[in-house]
């Protein structure tokens, strides 16, 4: 078994012995799936300390023939696109375990659909065939169905129902491009992810288009982008916090790696699109900005600070060129630890109030003085402060933006005032004024609270500092998507 089989299998296993464990056991089960995410996230490390950051080619290959006659295939691979993914999957599922110690329903059921959900999100990120991304990404709707329906709110079956449905609908979409592009003769030497790039090159330019439509919609949904986003603040609100921490900081970027991959399979077509995939992501980022600034749940403001947000990573793939294609990853990362971060900590201030009003806070950093550096920190890099790493990816946005479309990043500018206005808002309600009679006997951190905390914080303040080791991870893949693009679009 190679590496990377070994990595995806990790979480299965963990499934595996939780399955054979009684529920009453409680710490075992805690323990068993904390063992298990902590090796996966070891094991992700390894591979982006030993990953060559000079090589184009896919690493850690492996490839077995499951049916020839249709081209399918058992095929792994990392390149700098989908390890930072890879990474950034297995550390927030460290984190959703260690805020789910407060979990005390179905302890057993919660931990194994929280392991399998890693198991799909790995597979999404680790497959190099099309097919088999596919059967993952369809994976990863059974364990969300569950933890949102069974563990989550007040209208939990209803954002469930909704969530499912909504990404159903795109997985049709997306299915369709996919047996579209299987019509034409592949090439059965490789694997799919390979023979379906050059299969595209021989389709019609109005076909090629429709393609990516459909592409579009089905990775749109789970981006998500405006107007497919109407699952997102219900699913976010709704479900606990953990599985919020998840559903921002991974389940959004599935759809957002899956469509670079597209973008790059079909380069006329996404030049075709251009002006459409802008207007959609400068609306996007506006819209999700003005929403979140006039939410009072904080989880709202949350997940639509997430529209916007991602909008910003559609923005760098509809630029089509080295600068932006990079902005596109580097914000896929920034905004998995930022939305992480967030969630994890409104998640922990809930526990303690049973309220994510944010009118029914004041003054909290007198209470809650370690909480109130570490939201103010994250939401700082929320709104893009140097010395964050969303300031890098915004960076790297801004000038890929200007070098194709020149004042139109006014836009882009005004989606970032927007940004800091709500982070400023938040800021000012919840850490100024008087001491609520309520809330003056709220407990603060505690030590694993810290740790998670600290762990996505250091991510969001090392990378900001020195993004260069994050860069070159991904330098060079994205130098030869790029390098695809250019030569298709000659």
């Amino acid at each position: 078994m190679g590496i990377l089989s070994l990595l995806l299998f990790t979480p299965a296993l963990g499934v595996l012995l939780l399955v054979l464990i009684p529920g009453q056991h409680s710490h075992h089960i805690r323990f068993i799936a904390h063992l298990f995410g902590a090796l996966a996230f070891v094991q992700s490390c390894y591979l982006a300390i030993s990953f060559d950051t000079q090589t184009v080619a896919l690493q850690w290959s492996e490839y077995f023939p499951l049916n020839p006659d249709l081209g399918s295939a058992y095929a792994l691979g990392v390149d700098g696109l989908s390890l930072p993914m890879l990474v950034l999957a297995s550390l927030l599922t460290s984190i959703a375990l260690l805020a789910s110690l407060t979990v005390t329903e179905s302890i057993k059921g919660y931990h194994i659909c929280i392991l399998l959900l890693e198991f799909g999100m790995l597979g999404v990120f680790l497959a190099q065939d099309w097919a088999l991304f596919y059967i993952f990404w369809e994976v990863t709707l059974i364990p969300l169905f569950f933890l949102i329906g069974r563990w989550g709110g007040k209208r939990k079956h209803a954002a469930s129902l909704n969530f499912v449905l909504y990404t159903m609908v795109g997985s049709v979409f997306m299915l369709m491009s996919l047996l579209a592009i299987s019509q034409y003769d592949l090439e059965h030497g490789g694997s799919l992810m390979t023979t379906m790039h050059q299969a595209a090159k021989d389709m019609p330019r109005v076909e090629q288009v429709l393609v990516l439509l459909g592409f579009l919609i089905g990775f749109g949904v789970k981006m998500p982008i405006f107007p497919l986003h109407g699952w997102l603040p219900l699913a976010h609100v709704e479900a606990p916090s953990p599985v919020s921490i998840l559903l921002s900081g991974i389940l959004l970027k599935m759809g957002a790696y899956g469509l670079m991959r597209a973008v790059v399979m079909l380069p006329e077509a996404a030049h075709l699109l251009q002006p459409m995939l802008v207007f959609l992501a400068l609306f996007g980022m506006i819209y999700g900005g003005l929403l979140a600034w006039r939410q009072s749940d904080m989880k709202a403001m949350v997940a639509y600070s997430s529209v916007s947000h991602m909008g910003l990573v559609l923005l760098g793939i509809a630029t089509l060129n080295e600068t932006g294609l990079m902005a596109a990853v580097l914000q896929m990362t920034a905004h998995g630890l930022i939305a992480g971060a967030l969630f994890l900590l409104v998640g922990l201030l809930y526990e303690r109030t049973h309220t994510r009003d944010i009118q029914d806070y004041s003054s909290l950093v007198q209470v809650m003085p370690r909480f109130a550096l570490f939201m103010t920190l994250t939401l700082l890099a929320a709104m893009g402060l140097p010395g964050t790493v969303g300031f890098v990816a915004e960076l790297h946005a801004l000038i890929g933006g200007f070098q194709v479309w020149g004042a139109l990043m006014v836009l882009f500018s005004v989606s970032m005032l927007i940004s800091a206005a709500y982070a400023l808002r938040t800021m000012g309600l919840l850490f100024t004024g008087a001491v609520s009679a309520k809330m003056q006997h709220i407990p603060d951190l505690k030590l694993p609270e810290l740790l998670a905390a600290s762990i996505l914080l250091a991510g969001i303040l090392i990378f900001g500092l020195m993004p260069t080791a994050l860069i070159e991870l991904s330098a060079a893949t994205v130098a030869e998507m790029h390098q695809q693009i250019s030569l298709r679009l000659l």
